[in-house]
C-alpha cells in the first residue's frame, strides 16, 4: 500500500467515525481533521474533485466551529423542590443508563434528601446537579451530569465558576466527588477537582 493511500484510508476512516459521534462539537473537529486530511490526499494524487469537496467540507466545519464557541448561551439553574416530580423521574428514567456509564455507583434512593437542580442552557435541561450537606462547610456530589449533545464543558464551568456563589452562600466551601470511571475522573480535574491524597477515587474542589 502506497503512503498516500495511507492518508486516504486515514482521512475516509476520522470521516466516518465523526458520523457516529452525538456530541456535535466533538463530531465537528473530527470530521474536520478527517477531512483535511482527505483533501490533502486529494491534492497528492491529483483527485481534485476530492480536494475541492473535502477543502469545503473542512471549511463548513470551522465556521461552524467557531459559531458554537463565539455563542454566548444563557445559563441558569433551576431548583427541584420535590423529589418525586414527574420530570425529574423522566428525566433520570430517560438518561439512566447513560448515567450508569459515567456515575456507576449512582442511587436512585438517594435523590429522597438530596438538594437537586436542573442546568439550564438557553432554557433547555442539559444537566442535573444533586448534592448532600455532610457537614457544615462540606457537601458531597450525589450526581453531575451533562446529556450527551452538550458535553462541551460550558455547563461545568457555568456550575462550578460562574454560579458557585450559590452554594458559598449555603456555608458550603469544599465539594466531595467520588468516581472510578477514567472519562468522569478526568472531567473532574478539569473543572477544578483534585484527588485526595489518601484516596484516588475520591476528588475535592475548594469554592
Amino acid at each position: 500500500m502506497e503512503w498516500q493511500e495511507i492518508i486516504g484510508y486515514t482521512g475516509s476512516a476520522l470521516i466516518a467515525l465523526s458520523l457516529t459521534m452525538k456530541n456535535i462539537v466533538r463530531l465537528r473537529k473530527v470530521n474536520l481533521i478527517g477531512a483535511s486530511t482527505f483533501a490533502v490526499y486529494g491534492l497528492l494524487v491529483n483527485a481534485y474533485p476530492v480536494l475541492v469537496l473535502n477543502s469545503f467540507i473542512a471549511l463548513v466545519d470551522v465556521y461552524y466551529l467557531i459559531d458554537i464557541y463565539r455563542r454566548k448561551d444563557a445559563f441558569s439553574l433551576m431548583p427541584v423542590l420535590n423529589p418525586d416530580h414527574p420530570y425529574l423521574n423522566k428525566f433520570l428514567d430517560f438518561y439512566i443508563d447513560d448515567i450508569k456509564k459515567f456515575s456507576p455507583e449512582f442511587n436512585r434512593a438517594e435523590t429522597k434528601d438530596a438538594n437537586c437542580y436542573f442546568i439550564l442552557r438557553n432554557l433547555v435541561p442539559v444537566g442535573i446537579f444533586m448534592y448532600k450537606v455532610k457537614s457544615a462547610d462540606e457537601a458531597k456530589i450525589i450526581l453531575d451530569y451533562a446529556i450527551p449533545d452538550y458535553r462541551d464543558l460550558k455547563n461545568a464551568q457555568y456550575l462550578y465558576y460562574a454560579a458557585s456563589e450559590f452554594l458559598k452562600e449555603k456555608g458550603i466551601k469544599t465539594l466531595i466527588a467520588k468516581s472510578e470511571v477514567d472519562k468522569h475522573r478526568n472531567y473532574l480535574k478539569r473543572v477544578g477537582f483534585k484527588e485526595d491524597s489518601t484516596n484516588k477515587n475520591i476528588f475535592i474542589k475548594k469554592l
